[in-house]
């Protein structure tokens, strides 16, 4: 997660750590110096992975809970699990050529991880792999299926690191412990105190500490003091929150905005590709498509991605068979060692279509899909919208759907992979790159609105606008919302605070501040399945 720092002698104002076990391997490790492995290590020579696949330092047992069958791990050691990872990466990685091949048998295993991937950089600069992590494999079943994680069901964002600091909410998950009574957060309010330390000002070490740990609870009933000012509040109130496995709700505030004689816009606040969205965005589509809506203001600002397939689902409901019958959603390009087959699911490499059934995430497989037919779609967009939700934008753009973004460049990730475990620990490293039906995936620096100012990715109509933390999400006269109703009418930007195109305004305000999101890397990715 990204967490707070004070201003001096720490690297950096957002520092990147990981708190579910991110890194972390199944066992210890070598030194720096430690003599070759027992086996040999020769490098440019990769011996089949399968010589180490679950041998473990300490190995599992009892039942693995995605086969049913007894965990296959046997005793071995971290040089084994580092081997693995070695010739796993030099098979699967895109861009395996790139990777340094290093003494496996000198690295602890979450090191030598650390290490199995490029250092290139992307034509703004950026690293060209920024999304290469790991979690405990327990921990990211159950995030992947539920979304359960551990906190508070409040969504942070970072709008400044270092003093004068500002954190304030972007959403609140419903029936979460900051949504529900006695707390009652909302978005925009924003912490001044946690746990009786300043983090607006303080500049310990020994606060930042107790800020991080109040924003990221490491246990369950975790019990923290806030000090929060309410949006459009001039008073503060003291809120005390318990820490809990929440359940995130990935799909929000569905509901329909009236304008007049020009038709029902709708609107879907859609915030994560996890199991639980599938059914949750088919109730969505079919409330609107019952209501007649003309158009949709599709709101993936946080959505940082997950499951392609639900993504691909997602495209469908809003162009419908008109639009995608027969079309290529998505094509997948591994490393030139596999131009023609999928190394991972087996079997020749052929375009994924467009789902017009459901996946069986958490609807019924093959149940058909409902549609809005839509020739357009309007997308507010942030610099956490990633990967399957770029997928949504790059797509619809691939059949002909207009795209109108309004927001802020997203994070630029047209890469994805499969998770792999290997004694107790799940990888995630870059495997492939999907391309649309016109054969375009070049957006590593994201997409941005036509009139963005400065290091922008690949553009497309729409409105450059800040977000805005001062009114709720769905709210017609929110500031990228408002963008959009605007553009719709008008067909151009708006100018003034709702369509701001330059810089945020100073820390402090909430209408047209841009931020960095808290949250774990597993919601920031394009994952399919095996």
């Amino acid at each position: 997660m990204r967490h707070l720092n004070s201003a001096t002698g720490f690297p950096a104002a957002i520092t990147l750590v990981f708190s579910l076990a991110a890194l972390t391997g199944c066992g210890g490790g070598g030194g720096g110096n430690n003599p070759p492995p027992t086996s040999g290590w020769t490098a440019g020579m990769f011996p089949p992975r399968a010589n180490f696949e679950a041998k473990c330092a300490t190995p599992r047992s009892g039942i693995d809970p995605t086969t049913g069958q007894p965990y296959l791990d046997r005793q071995g050691t971290a040089t084994d699990e580092n081997n693995w990872l070695r010739s796993w990466t030099n098979d699967f990685y895109l861009w395996y050529r790139e990777v340094p091949d290093q003494n496996p048998a000198n690295f602890a295993t979450a090191a030598y991880f650390g290490v199995l991937k490029t250092s290139a950089t992307t034509a703004s600069g950026q690293p060209k792999d920024k999304f290469h992590f790991t979690y405990a494999t327990s921990d990211w079943i159950a995030l992947s299926q539920s979304g359960s994680q551990l906190g508070y069901g409040a969504q942070w964002v970072i709008l400044s690191g270092t003093p004068p600091r500002q954190l304030v909410i972007a959403y609140t998950d419903p029936g979460s412990p900051a949504a529900v009574a006695p707390a009652n957060l909302a978005r925009g309010a924003q912490v001044l105190f946690i746990d009786g330390v300043d983090l607006v000002d303080d500049n310990t070490q020994a606060g930042v500490d107790t800020l991080n740990a109040g924003i990221a609870p490491a246990t369950v009933g975790e019990v923290h003091q806030f000090v929060v000012q309410d949006a459009g509040a001039a008073g503060t109130r003291n809120v005390s929150l318990t820490s809990a496995n929440v359940v995130s709700v990935p799909v929000q505030n569905v509901g329909t905005i009236d304008t007049g004689s020009a038709g029902l816009v709708g609107y879907i606040l859609f915030n994560d590709h996890i199991a639980t969205a599938e059914s949750q965005l088919i109730d969505a589509v079919t409330t609107l498509k019952n209501a007649g809506i003309s158009d949709l203001v599709l709101d993936i600002r946080y959505n940082g991605g997950g499951y392609l397939d639900i993504a691909s689902e997602m495209a469908y409901m809003i162009a419908g068979p008109a639009h995608t019958a027969g079309q290529t959603f998505e094509e997948l390009q591994f490393n030139d060692k596999y131009p023609t087959t999928n190394p991972i699911a087996g079997g020749p490499l052929t375009p994924t279509t467009f789902h017009a059934t459901a996946q069986g995430f958490s609807a019924p497989a093959g149940q058909a899909l409902p549609t809005l037919n839509l020739p357009r779609v309007y997308v507010l967009s942030g610099t956490g919208t990633c990967s399957a939700s770029e997928s949504i934008i790059n797509s619809l753009r691939g059949v002909g759907v207009d795209v109108i973004e309004v927001g802020s460049t997203t994070c630029g990730k047209p890469y994805g992979f499969y998770p792999d475990d290997n004694c107790g620990t799940t990888y995630f490293s870059i495997e492939f790159r999907g391309v649309n039906a016109a054969g375009f995936g070049d957006y590593s620096d994201g997409f941005s609105p036509q009139n963005s100012a400065g290091t922008v990715g690949a553009l497309i109509p729409g409105c450059s606008v800040a977000d805005d933390f001062s009114k709720p999400l769905g709210d017609p006269t929110e500031g990228r919302l408002a963008s959009a109703l605007f553009y719709r009418a008008n067909a151009n930007c708006p100018t003034g605070p709702t369509g701001a195109a330059g810089p945020a305004k100073p820390v402090g305000s909430l209408a047209a501040s841009d931020g960095t999101l808290i949250r774990p890397p597993w919601r920031e990715n394009r994952i399919l399945r095996r």
